[in-house]
């Protein structure tokens, strides 16, 4: 039986020069193949000397680096479960992540374990081990033996959890599996025409699916060479161009080249293909960026559960506001809220079926179940259209989600937060445009008399929320708009606040 691991499946891609470049730090190491294969392996040895095993789950809250890489790496090798979480969530928020998922090691960066011990019991179910984003810490891959066998596993076996913020304010843990994983990475690998000598400008968090499935597999499946950049800076992106071919970014990435004197054509000249994702791009900055460079951004659709699901073609129109057609061996469709099946351009709720689809909700089969058709098709929740030909724009979010600076953010989730804050009656949390971020927090609250400002009530949900759930501002009003049920108005407020940030 064909071992259906995902690090197989990348290991077999590799360049044969063992030699090759695979994560180049400006200014820093590089880390080859050959070495990447090694360092997964060593790490591999660790978990095992911590009792690490097939379907435990590994939680990891570190900065970005190569050794970051290299422990995913090696939770794939032996069939653990990797576990992601954004370096922004606030001690609170990962005990609530231990609790659910129980993993059986946390490593976490080294200022953060005095505050993770806090509120976490270390013990004989759950190891703590720190890493920097130098590739230091007490998860050394030296005190064990590397272990280069790959486990075998299923298609069906879990590859990783990834946590996504729900409406009711309770994470959801969406597993995915090897066999999604590779699926979703080589259809990626395919419509993106990867080749030869691609360099890819890696400048996203790795604790997502864009920074840490999109981007690093589509490398690895092409054993190509990624300047693995520890955050995005304008500045050392232009001065990469001419030695790379692909960037992959959010909106936000490239209204801050646009912006930078640097990017031209002749900056722009070596480069094959630029990505957009994780939020809405504006037809004003996919404009720009080609009156600039000449290149027409690409832009893709896709979420935490499925990974990718449509794609602006390589070859071929490359449309403002519109996020593509389906990728290869996955079906779209347009349907209304009973599931019946739209024709072009009516708009509806857009579901998905495919081998990318996730597996469903850790611990949560009533909420799995709610989430897909009875034939199958799981509901993305994103409002959409379809043109007669198939290709597919997205027109708003059924759920309330915001999505700022290419993170969700679901406003249940804050306003519960803020409604536990003394003085406050009730609040409703609602997104604005920004010109950076794309959409901005901003929190509406009524207050029970209380003498609350804006910055009283930032200050107490710091410790609470990670920062990008911040609200950006806070108005204080008499009463909150509501229609003949009592339901709040957030439409109402979304126009009333459009302007906030413009």
């Amino acid at each position: 039986m064909t071992n259906a691991n995902l690090y197989a499946l990348f290991q077999s891609r590799f360049p044969s020069n063992p030699n090759a470049p695979a994560l180049a730090v400006p200014g820093g190491e590089t880390i080859t193949y050959g070495g990447l294969d090694m360092l997964s392996a060593r790490y591999a040895g660790t978990l095992k000397s911590l009792g690490v095993t097939k379907g435990d789950r590994v939680a990891v809250q570190v900065d970005k680096s190569p050794q970051a890489v290299a422990l995913y790496l090696a939770c794939l090798r032996i069939g653990a479960i990797y576990l992601p979480l954004n370096t922004a969530y606030t001690p609170a928020e990962v005990a609530y992540f231990i609790g659910d998922a129980e993993p059986a090691l946390l490593v976490c960066r080294p200022q953060s374990e005095p505050s993770l011990l806090e509120v976490v019991d270390e013990g004989n179910a759950l190891h703590v081990r720190t890493l920097d984003g130098h590739g230091d810490g007490t998860l050394n891959a030296e005190i064990a033996e590397p272990i280069p066998d790959i486990a075998h596993v299923s298609g069906e076996d879990l590859a990783a959890i990834l946590y996504t913020s729900g409406t009711t304010g309770r994470s959801k843990g969406a597993m995915l599996s090897h066999a999604n994983l590779a699926s979703n990475a080589l259809a990626l690998h395919e419509m993106w025409g990867w080749r030869d000598g691609d360099v890819l400008i890696h400048a996203l968090p790795i604790f997502h699916v864009h920074g840490l499935f999109v981007a690093i597999h589509c490398a690895l499946l092409n054993g190509s060479k990624m300047w693995f950049l520890p955050k995005f800076d304008a500045d050392q992106v232009i001065e990469l161009l001419p030695r790379s071919t692909v960037l992959m970014g959010v909106p936000t990435f490239y209204t801050r080249l646009v912006d930078h004197p640097g990017l031209n054509r002749e900056a722009a000249a070596n480069m094959r293909l630029f990505i957009s994702g994780s939020a809405p791009l504006l037809a004003e900055t996919f404009g720009a960026f080609e009156d600039k460079t000449g290149h027409r951004i690409l832009e893709r659709y896709g979420m935490t559960e499925t990974g990718m699901i449509t794609s602006n073609p390589l070859d071929g129109e490359r449309l403002p506001a519109t996020v593509g057609h389906a990728l290869p061996g996955v079906e779209v469709r347009i349907a209304d809220d009973d599931g019946k099946v739209l024709g072009a351009e009516e708009i509806g709720v857009l579901a998905v079926r495919g081998p990318n689809v996730f597996t469903g909700y850790w611990r949560m089969a009533e909420k799995t179940a709610a989430e897909f058709r009875a034939d199958g098709w799981f509901i993305t929740g994103d409002v959409a259209k379809m043109s007669e030909d198939g290709r597919v724009s997205i027109v708003g979010r059924a759920k309330d989600m915001i999505i700022s600076g290419g993170y969700n953010v679901y406003p249940k989730e804050i306003e519960t937060v803020i409604d536990e804050l003394d003085g406050v009656k009730e609040s409703a949390v609602i997104g604005a445009p920004h010109p950076d971020f794309g959409e901005a927090v901003i929190a509406v609250i009524v207050t029970d008399g209380a003498k609350l400002n804006e910055a009283d009530v930032q200050a107490s949900i710091k410790n609470d929320l990670a920062r990008f759930k911040h609200p950006k501002r806070v108005f204080v009003v008499d009463e909150l708009p509501r229609n003949t049920m009592g339901k709040v108005q957030k439409n109402v407020l979304r126009d009333t606040y459009a302007n906030t940030f413009s």
